[in-house]
């Protein structure tokens, strides 16, 4: 049997979830809310941001899909690097051991940060990549504070309505 770092990590965090199996060719996130019916506010995408710096220097960010993620504001003053951008989909693949549509905060290297927008926290559940793109991880936000390094940011995105 093929090791799972996903549920391998949520069974031995404890966590409660549940895993929704989904058509991998709606696993994108625009797709799989008009799918499955559920709300963007309600999706959390896990996006991988790279500090361009040699060596690179990565972080794992969480935010709600009605949101647009601060790269080049909160992010890049966090890393305190002077360049950042979105990691490619083949180097968030090599990092991540994950594809687009699939990855998630768990079964991520033990020494990649994650930062998750405030806003996620305040959600009663979320849905969240299941590290494939055929399936997904509800569960309440607060099982993302029983990984370690995981750190709550406020303003680590904004909403896509907000202009300033």
């Amino acid at each position: 049997m093929n090791p799972d770092p996903v549920v391998d990590q949520l069974e031995a965090l404890g966590a409660e979830y549940e895993m929704f199996p989904c058509d991998p060719d709606l696993a994108d996130t625009a797709q799989f809310c008009e799918a499955y019916g559920f709300e963007p506010a309600d999706s959390a995408n896990t996006i991988l941001v790279v500090g361009k710096r040699d060596p690179r220097v990565y972080v794992a960010c969480v935010l709600l899909a009605d949101s647009r993620l601060d790269v080049n504001g909160v992010v890049r003053k966090k890393l305190g690097i002077r360049r950042t951008s979105f990691a490619s989909a083949e180097e968030s693949a090599e990092v991540t051991g994950m594809t687009m549509g699939g990855v998630t905060t768990f079964g991520l290297p033990d020494d990649l940060p994650i930062w998750v927008d405030a806003r996620v926290m305040s959600r009663d559940r979320i849905v969240l990549g299941g590290g494939s793109r055929d399936r997904k991880v509800l569960a309440e936000p607060s099982v993302l504070e029983l990984l370690p390094n995981v750190e709550v940011v406020p303003e680590l995105a904004r909403r896509f309505e907000q202009t300033t």
